[in-house]
């Protein structure tokens, strides 16, 4: 019960300071470099975006004792993360309790990163190892889970494969399992059915009834997008450029047909951008 207040305090914090952008200095612990951290997706800019409080710098703990009290401990913020970005709340708690084996697995013990997200090119956050698919693989590290929970929504929604999924009604839980299972977001073949089987059990679509409830539409208006050309600057990284057009750094090498992150000053590099 303690930890739930904890959370809906800084919850509230955020939601009484709405803000479009915030920045984050990581501490080290694994790696050598510092870094900041640009929490805008692809729609951002009409996205109704909760300000995170900085980073203390402190890693938190989050000790759960069962499936239930992840739900209780987590739900609110999953729903503030639907109202942002259009992630059904079920899907996030639900992979969340998956993903993490409900908040009680080694890498959650030691990351908060309760996603299983790893690292992937252009990711300049904290970072820690764990034997996964392969043996020491980076998997990205937050300081507290709420980090881990905004980090999931960018991630969802500034990859292309994922697009579609944001054409679906956002109560269609179902529809969305299986389309996260179809973009590869796992290997598991029962990944859908695992999913559903959280949902269903403990009657998770009923946050995504709450926020739908609080008039956020259930059905996103398809995306069209610009296509323009970036000029290389000085200064310039892929990673500070998907940043500025809210695309990934894996699209934007696609896009272009790049081989290696390199840049050259004046380089040309095709990129797209949400038409507003």
């Amino acid at each position: 019960m303690i930890k739930k207040i904890t959370l809906l305090l800084v919850l509230v914090f955020f939601a009484a300071c709405k803000s479009h952008k915030r920045t984050v200095a990581t501490t080290k612990k694994q790696g050598t470099y510092t870094s900041t951290t640009d929490t805008k997706a692809a729609d951002a800019a009409e996205a109704d975006i909760y300000l995170l409080p900085e980073d203390s710098g402190k890693f938190i703990d989050f000790p759960i004792n069962s499936v239930q009290e992840y739900i209780n401990t987590f739900s609110e913020i999953a729903q503030f993360e639907m109202k942002a970005y259009g992630i059904p709340a079920s899907i996030t708690l639900a992979q969340g309790i998956l993903e993490s084996g409900y908040g009680r697995s080694t890498l959650v013990k030691k990351t908060n990163n309760h996603f299983g997200i790893k690292c992937h090119t252009g990711w300049e956050g904290d970072f820690d190892y764990h034997d996964d698919d392969e043996k020491g693989e980076c998997f990205r590290k937050y300081n507290h889970p709420m980090y881990s929970f905004r980090d999931h929504s960018i991630f969802l929604t500034s990859r292309a494969r994922y697009s579609f999924l944001f054409d679906l009604d956002n109560d269609d839980y179902r529809g969305w399992a299986h389309g996260l299972k179809q973009a590869g977001y796992a290997t598991d073949r029962k990944y859908p059915s695992k999913l559903i089987s959280f949902i269903e059990q403990y009657d998770l679509h009923q946050y995504d009834k709450l926020v739908n409830n609080q008039g956020y539409s259930s059905k996103k208006e398809p995306k069209t997008y610009d296509y323009k050309t970036h000029v290389v600057q000085k200064g310039d990284t892929l990673y500070s450029i998907s940043r500025k057009y809210f695309v990934s750094v894996e699209e934007l090498m696609k896009i272009n047909k790049m081989n290696s992150s390199n840049l050259a000053i004046g380089q040309q590099l095709v990129v797209k951008s949400v038409k507003k």
